[in-house]
């Protein structure tokens, strides 16, 4: 288990679980064609459940940075990973939930240094002081029995919400600028915008 409260991650590193885990994610952490797409701004805030105020703040505050292009000024828009999105609805549920912003922004910080294989199977857990990472189901029992109240955020399956929001919404190559439309049928605009490109 991982503590994620003092602004640091240690601890001994938590044991993953087989391909049987709790939250597997259909292959999609390995989708080679999710490092391709971005999201703006607008985009990203309607598949975390945030609004577009907390998402500049977060950007401009260096709590959630857009790793695919930041905003450079006046006019140019800020472009977020299928990761990025993830991690600000992960924060959103946090501050929801009311953990502090200092280990909110620690948890976010051992976040992006795991691998992606490592988050489909994690488990964050907080008391509302700390955030702990669980890795596997007996971290998450050991972490019950101390008698506190706690909650958990399973990542693998905020990811699949990301995942499912993101596929009803526009993405945007990062070689091309080409807009991608998702699976909305009632955006007829972007589907004649398309229609006329090809």
């Amino acid at each position: 288990m991982r503590n994620s409260g003092d602004g640091t991650a240690g601890g001994a590193p938590g044991r993953s679980l087989g391909e049987g885990g709790p939250y597997p994610l259909h292959g999609s952490a390995a989708d080679p064609s999710r490092e391709t797409i971005g999201y703006r701004g607008p985009t990203a805030c309607a598949a975390a459940g945030i609004t577009y105020r907390q998402l500049d703040y977060w950007a401009r505050t260096g709590l959630v940075e857009p790793s695919v292009r930041p905003a450079y000024g006046s006019g140019t828009q800020r472009l977020y990973s299928f990761r990025d999105v993830v991690v600000l609805k992960i924060v959103k549920r946090f501050l929801d939930t009311g953990v502090a912003l200092q280990n909110i922004r620690a948890a976010v910080q051992h976040l992006r240094a795991r691998g992606v294989t490592d988050l489909e199977r994690m488990t964050l857990m907080s008391d509302g002081a700390t955030v702990y990472e669980c890795s596997s189901p007996d971290e998450v029992v050991d972490l019950l029995q101390g008698g506190q109240g706690v909650f958990g955020i399973a990542v693998g399956v905020v990811w699949r919400d990301v995942e499912a929001a993101l596929s009803q919404l526009h993405g945007e190559r990062i070689d091309t600028g080409e807009t991608l439309v998702g699976n909305n049928p009632s955006d007829e605009l972007a589907r004649r915008r398309r229609d006329r490109a090809v």
